[in-house]
């Protein structure tokens, strides 16, 4: 058998994402070039990189998508040109079977995106992403990966191909879990959208009932509901990925819980699962599906928008559970503003809260308006702890100080209760791993929805339909401020299926018909093949697990169990140190070595004895070593044998999140920065939707580079890391002022 370790890349002279997106922009602009003349049109544009500075390869993602649109299947020839040589070069055993290879997927790329599912569409989506988002290496890597696994497949699966599908059969994940089938069930769902009181209502049911859980899809929320039963003086646990908390002395009779930790196992009078919709959600919804299904609970209670109602009585149905469903109105008006603040800080009222979409950004606009009106702002974005978002909305929510402003990411849509009176949308774009897009109709909703709300997490334990206040929404510039409009009447589309996901048994089931090398990134591959599911459901989406697949695939002695734990392990595998970190933790577990903090060289624990700064590189130190030691003590319950150091790992958690917000205060950011920035995406944007429709008018191949990207980032990418922000000063491609900026997006828009 041929063997290999997935994921590595090629050993290339030079970089040949450049070299090679400029060599295919100049030749398949000569050929669009000479095509034109052959049908007796006037000439063509030429080469594209000549036709505009956006579709340069200094634009290396814009420019993937230009030449997939024009040409992929040219773009993967020449990728097969080269990695042809390369395993000449390195004598590769796949050779044998090259002709075959290159021509089964040479036929997969010329397939119509509209074709029917099956192999080649499969080898021509996941090539296609490889190459948008990650190049010529992508692409390489991706082809790599396609020749090993045919050899295998011919080799271990086409026997067996019948038993492989049978085990990854995902048509009746209902009867996955006998034991809630057992149970007669009522579903409530409880549906309205934000601040009309759908969640007040069941966690009221939750506090009465003699047992019961309640799951969120944040840590935030979870702690929020536990320090909400804790306070009142209800016995409650907390059980998040990486934080247990027991009652001393006390039988705990609700546990609140992160919905990937929900006890299958035990048997409940009520359950509570919040933001019901999440349920579709490509990445995590197969964790709200095994809750739904496989709750042993005499009542389950579901919250969430209204377009969830069809799937769940589909659901219902499928199950045999009695459905219920409580609609809910908005307890105060939500209302869009008919202007903009244009612009202006010092337009703002105590209260407000901006959204903008770069931690750059949200710095950037601390500190403008904190010169501007002489206020503080807290600031909170998804990659600071959740126990820092809380401080921070802490400081917002008190009347009784200077913190009169919130500068936020959208991760305030959801698991955090603000006193905000006005949203105020910076920008309503953000960059994804394919690209920059607009926010969705249900985004804008969700974040919105947070004006208005006068209730702090202590408060919640009182009846929402007091005093009415009006919730106003609008955004800085005048741009967004049509989009926003429209999106806050349109009303979204039904959500159809359901996320469904592969339980660690199939896995385990389907490793077992291949030799015990085999790379987990191939069998999770494998079974997105093989697998069918129901039409009520979706299959998840594997890239993070296909990402943490290749660090444990880089580490010789991890057994499958070790594998499939680090594969759902939260691991931040786009960084350098996230890497590092990961390959480290796995080596402690495949070599039984002593996992003790301290004795782990990749952690930066140096950082705590340096002064706090407020500069950009020390916060993402402090974020980088944060997200290390979440790890550790998310490990430390799956692996206690190896990570001992738990109680240390927790005491280093605080001592690292008491830096960052000291930290926070004394970070200062450029203002003409942030106001750049803001007007380059939205000249990226203007240009880039141009450009598609230009494209689309010439060809049928579709880019696939924001597909099923929202989710992936719900917060802020890594793209969009402070540490890789330029200063405008030494940016030597930035306009030279504003009003030159902004004269490029007009011209970008007409």
């Amino acid at each position: 058998m041929r063997s290999r370790k997935l994921g590595g890349k090629p050993k290339w002279s030079s970089d040949p994402n450049v070299e090679m997106d400029k060599h295919l922009l100049l030749k398949l602009g000569m050929e669009g070039q000479q095509k034109g003349q052959q049908k007796g049109q006037q000439k063509g544009p030429g080469p594209l990189w000549k036709q505009s500075p956006q579709r340069s390869p200094s634009n290396p993602k814009t420019t993937r998508q230009v030449l997939a649109a024009r040409d992929f299947p040219a773009v993967v020839a020449h990728a097969l040109i080269m990695f042809h040589k390369t395993l000449k070069d390195r004598k590769d055993p796949g050779l044998e079977n090259w002709k075959r290879f290159e021509r089964t997927v040479l036929n997969a790329c010329k397939m119509d995106e509209n074709g029917r599912p099956g192999p080649l569409r499969h080898i021509k989506d996941t090539l296609l992403r490889a190459y948008l988002v990650n190049g010529i290496r992508g692409l390489t890597n991706e082809l790599d990966f396609h020749l090993y696994a045919e050899d295998i497949t011919s080799k271990y699966s086409a026997p067996n191909l019948e038993e492989q599908k049978n085990v990854a059969d995902l048509r009746r994940p209902a009867e996955w879990y006998p034991q809630a089938r057992a149970v007669q069930r009522t579903i409530h769902l409880h549906v309205g959208p934000t601040n009309s009181g759908k969640t007040y209502h069941a966690l009221k049911r939750l506090e009465a009932c003699g047992s019961g859980f309640y799951a969120g899809p944040l840590r935030l929320l979870a702690q929020e509901v536990y320090n909400r039963f804790h306070t009142s003086g209800t016995p409650c646990s907390l059980i998040t990925g990486d934080d247990v908390k027991i009652p001393e002395g006390v039988a705990s009779r609700i546990v609140s819980n992160t919905v990937e930790m929900v006890s299958l196992g035990d048997q409940y009078e009520v359950g509570v699962i919040d933001e019901i919709q999440m349920i579709a959600d490509n990445h995590r919804g197969w964790a709200w599906t095994r809750a739904v299904l496989g709750a042993r609970v005499t009542e389950l209670h579901l919250c969430g928008e209204t377009r969830v109602i069809p799937l769940i009585r589909e659901l219902a149905a499928l199950t045999g559970d009695k459905l219920e469903v409580h609609r809910y109105e908005r307890l105060n008006p939500l209302k869009v503003m008919n202007r903009s603040l244009k612009g202006d800080l010092t337009k703002l009222q105590k209260g407000d809260c901006l959204v903008s979409f770069s931690r750059v950004g949200i710095h950037a606009l601390k500190a403008e308006i904190e010169k501007s009106t002489g206020k503080r702002a807290a600031i909170v974005y998804g990659s600071l702890p959740a126990e820092i978002r809380t401080q921070q909305a802490s400081l917002f929510n008190d009347p009784n100080n200077d913190y009169d402003y919130l500068v936020a990411s959208d991760a305030i849509g959801m698991g955090l209760n603000l006193s905000c009176k006005r949203i105020i949308f910076e920008t309503v774009i953000k960059r994804m791993p394919g690209g920059l897009q607009r926010l969705t109709v249900p985004e804008i909703k969700q974040i919105a929805g947070r004006a208005g709300r006068y209730r702090s997490a202590a408060q919640q334990d009182q009846d929402p339909s007091g005093e009415e206040n009006v919730g106003w929404v609008t955004s800085l510039e005048d741009i967004d401020l049509p989009f926003i409009q429209e999106a806050m009447d349109t009303e979204p589309p039904p959500i159809k299926t359901a996320c469904v996901g592969p339980p660690d048994t199939v896995f385990q089931k389907i490793s077992a018909y291949f030799p015990d090398n085999v790379p987990l990134e191939y069998l999770i591959k494998r079974l997105k093949v093989v697998s069918q599911v129901h039409p009520l459901f979706h299959l998840y989406d594997t890239r993070s697990h296909l990402e943490n697949a290749e660090i444990t695939d880089a580490v010789d002695g991890l057994r499958m169990a070790d594998q499939l734990t680090f594969m759902a392990a939260p691991m931040h595998t786009r960084t350098i140190a996230g890497r590092d970190t990961a390959v480290a933790f796995a080596r402690c577990v495949a070599e039984h070595t002593d996992g003790r903090l301290l004795d782990i060289p990749v952690l930066n624990l140096e950082i705590l004895e340096e002064p706090v700064s407020g500069s950009k590189e020390y916060l993402n130190e402090l974020e980088s070593l944060h997200k290390a030691v979440i790890l550790y003590l998310w490990l430390s319950f799956r692996c206690g044998g190896v990570f001992t150091d738990r109680t240390l790992a927790s005491h280093v958690k605080e001592l690292v999140e008491e830096r960052m917000v000291r930290a926070l205060t004394e970070f200062s950011a450029n203002k003409k920065l942030r106001k750049d920035a803001s007007l380059r995406r939205q000249i990226a944007l203007q240009k880039q939707l141009k450009q598609e429709q230009e494209l689309m008018a010439d060809t049928d191949v579709e880019s696939y580079g924001s597909e099923d990207e929202s989710a992936a980032a719900a917060d802020i990418t890594a793209e969009e890391d402070l540490a890789t922000e330029k200063d405008p000063s030494t940016d030597e491609n930035r306009p030279a002022d504003e009003e030159q900026l902004e004269q490029e997006l007009a011209k970008a828009r007409g």
